[in-house]
């Protein structure tokens, strides 16, 4: 089966490696820089392709020769190479955190009879995996609550903080208005806000703000109070909200000196070498959640918690490590025949099925991922 994977990043890469360990595929990276493609041995069999991902007519020369494809391109791109994934009749893992609505796509993808999979990281990605496996246990859903974060061992300042993942989509978490479920209705805040402390156990306190990870489940699934916030080390919430109300992080350009300039270019340049994630710095990835609601009339409350650290043998990162592994257990689930459903699937369309629930989880613990549930009797 020929796997094309689009992006080799950060977290395209560690995709790559772990695809590539698989008899069943052959595996072809694309990616936009020769540095990225060069991180992946030469002893692995892959077909490494720099290519512009954002040039139409050579990524549909790329799907021609696919059978399946796995998303890794920066948010901003998502959608439209999402769609173009799905023009071209592909089944698709994709872990772009894209602003649009993947609905949109889901007529586009049931008349190519595509199964496309969005989302498919830790959270969103996991979150709503095991949301939608509870869900489908319990007789009435009540509450989901979702802490998550990914986090540098050493603290260093002035932000104490390293992007696992593609830094511009780091600073969309800090831009993009969060969306959650309060009492039934939908409601909108500023990302950063309601902040509060959560005391995890081996991290220690952090703190919590609003953030548009609910994405999907706050339309899929019926409970009426959902919310997930990001975590970071305390004082990063300040430190985010001067440079956004100050205008850093604005998409209008300005003009300097004869010049103009959109203000999130220049904090993007200033900033990501400073959150650079390099290859010897430690991190960690932390997850909380907690869904309450009814079985049988008696109140149950399900928590799962995720503590996963960088992997000293292979090198790669936590963050890599979570949202990677979960995607590409998630595509061998297809390759499996495991998963059918056509159109736009969310991850808790898998939790729906146990079997696939199952494969997941027992494919992240071989890889050292480990989520703990822990069920109990409320009230």
């Amino acid at each position: 089966m020929n796997v094309l994977v689009l992006g080799c990043g950060l977290i395209g890469c560690p995709m790559v490696i772990d695809l590539a360990k698989e008899r069943l595929f052959k595996v072809t990276v694309a990616d936009v820089s020769q540095q990225n493609l060069d991180k992946i041995p030469n002893d692995f069999p892959v077909k490494k392709i720099v290519q512009n991902l954002s040039d139409s007519k050579q990524l549909q020369l790329l799907l021609e020769e696919s059978d399946i494809v796995l998303s890794a391109v920066p948010g901003f791109m998502g959608f439209e190479t999402l769609k173009q994934i799905i023009e071209a009749g592909k089944n698709v893992v994709d872990i772009a955190f894209f602003p649009e609505d993947p609905f949109e796509l889901d007529k586009l993808a049931k008349q190519n009879n595509v199964t496309a999979v969005v989302d498919c990281g830790v959270a969103p990605g996991m979150s709503n995996l095991l949301a939608g496996y509870v869900n489908s246990v319990l007789d009435k859903l009540e509450t989901i609550l979702i802490y998550v974060g990914g986090l540098p061992v050493v603290r260093e300042y002035p932000f104490e903080y390293k992007a696992g993942f593609s830094p511009i989509d780091v600073i969309e978490e800090y831009i993009r208005p969060a969306r959650y479920v309060e009492n039934g209705k939908m409601v909108i805040r500023p990302a950063l806000s309601d902040p509060e402390y959560i005391n995890l156990p081996e991290v220690g306190t952090l703190e919590a703000f609003n953030s548009d990870g609910l994405r999907t489940l706050s339309v899929t699934l019926k409970a009426p109070n959902m919310k997930e916030k990001t975590l970071r080390y305390p004082g990063h919430i300040e430190k985010m909200q001067v440079l956004r109300d100050a205008g850093f992080f604005s998409k209008e350009e300005v003009e300097v000196n004869g010049t103009k300039i959109k203000p999130i270019d220049l904090t993007s340049k200033l900033l990501f070498p400073l959150w650079e994630l390099k290859p010897c710095d430690k991190e960690f990835t932390v997850m909380k959640m907690i869904i309450e609601g009814e079985k049988e009339k008696k109140k149950i409350r399900y928590t799962y918690n995720l503590l996963d650290r960088h992997n000293e043998k292979t090198k790669v990162h936590s963050m890599a490590r979570t949202t990677g592994y979960t995607a590409t257990m998630v595509l061998r689930m297809l390759a499996n025949g495991l998963f059918n459903r056509i159109g736009i699937c969310p991850p808790e369309y898998i939790g729906q099925k146990h079997e696939c629930v199952d494969f997941i989880l027992a494919g992240l613990k071989e890889r050292g991922i480990i989520y703990h549930e822990n069920i109990e009797l409320v009230g």
